[in-house]
């Protein structure tokens, strides 16, 4: 029995009715650089999709916590096929324990180090917060998965409710989809700003409890002529002032009917050195599996 059977096995122990959980796998697509996506069905053939992103020592899994999303975002794929519904805690940690599957099968080796997670996937996490504290118990628990919480990161649109029970989670990583520190412009891209707009977002996070070296990170979807120049990066900085925090610049990722344009790696150069120069901790995301529609905002949700 290999290493993932028997935590299958230990979960199914204490979880009752975990293995019922399972999806099938539908299709699998492989990118260029190594990427995989894999295209999910549950036993109500809702489906989703998770991407398994591999690097040198640890793979990470980006799994999905909705079918579909309801937060509308304009640069998302999943956002404009709306929200169908969420996932249980346990189908949320079968889709991890099902990549985890695939990973060992494909290399034919039983001891694979259990990968790491990222809630970036389909759904606004925090609009799921009892299933997905659910899942995370799975994943954290010794009788579970038993994965460490900084192994573990939750990226959310700012959706207030969820955000402020976060004391709730274990100590795991937060990522916020900021994309502009400007109110009017945010607002443009994530429609949630309307209704929780940054203002009262800030607070709660200058109050995480964050371990240490452990930073909040804000991911900036970089859009050429929209959110790139000196204003938004003197704007972000003073944001930052506010937070330990790291900033992701994300160069957009093209999605059928997008209104906007991805910015290219001289424009991206010049706001990651506004923003150097300015002392703020600042990295740019490399994008995985664009040439599969699997990078950030490309998950196509149940339309798939």
């Amino acid at each position: 029995m290999h290493t993932a059977e028997k935590i299958v096995t230990k979960i199914s122990k204490n979880f009752p009715g975990f293995r019922d959980s399972f999806p099938e796998i539908i299709t699998t697509q492989r990118s260029s650089d190594g990427t995989v996506k894999i295209l999910f069905e549950f036993a109500d053939h809702s489906r989703v999709e998770s991407v398994i992103m591999p690097f040198h020592r640890r793979d990470t899994v980006c799994l999905s916590t909705q079918v579909g999303c309801a937060m509308g975002c304009t640069f998302c794929r999943t956002g404009s096929a709306g929200f169908f519904r969420h996932l249980t805690g346990q189908e949320i940690a079968a889709q991890y324990m099902s990549c985890y599957q695939w990973i060992i099968d494909e290399r034919h080796k039983a001891h694979i180090p259990k990968p790491n997670i990222v809630f970036m996937g389909e759904g606004e996490p925090l609009h799921n917060f009892e299933e997905l504290k659910t899942a995370c118990g799975i994943f954290l628990a010794r009788e579970g998965v038993y994965l460490g919480p900084r192994q573990i990161t939750l990226s959310s649109a700012g959706y207030l409710p969820g955000l402020q029970r976060m004391s709730e989670l274990p100590p795991i990583n937060f990522a916020l989809s900021l994309h502009s520190a400007f109110h009017e412009k945010r607002l443009q891209l994530i429609p949630l700003e309307k209704k929780y707009p940054l203002e009262e977002i800030i607070p709660v996070l200058e109050k995480l409890p964050l371990k240490k070296n452990q930073f909040i990170n804000l991911e900036y979807l970089l859009i050429k002529g929209f959110n790139d120049t000196e204003e938004d990066a003197h704007e972000l900085y003073t944001l930052t002032t506010r937070l330990r925090a790291i900033v992701n610049i994300i160069p957009l990722n093209i999605i059928k009917g997008s209104l906007w344009e991805a910015p290219d790696e001289k424009t991206v150069s010049n706001f990651k050195a506004m923003l150097v120069a300015r002392d703020v901790r600042t990295m740019v995301r490399i994008s995985r599996g664009q040439d599969i529609d699997a990078a950030c905002g490309q998950l196509k949700g149940s339309s798939s």
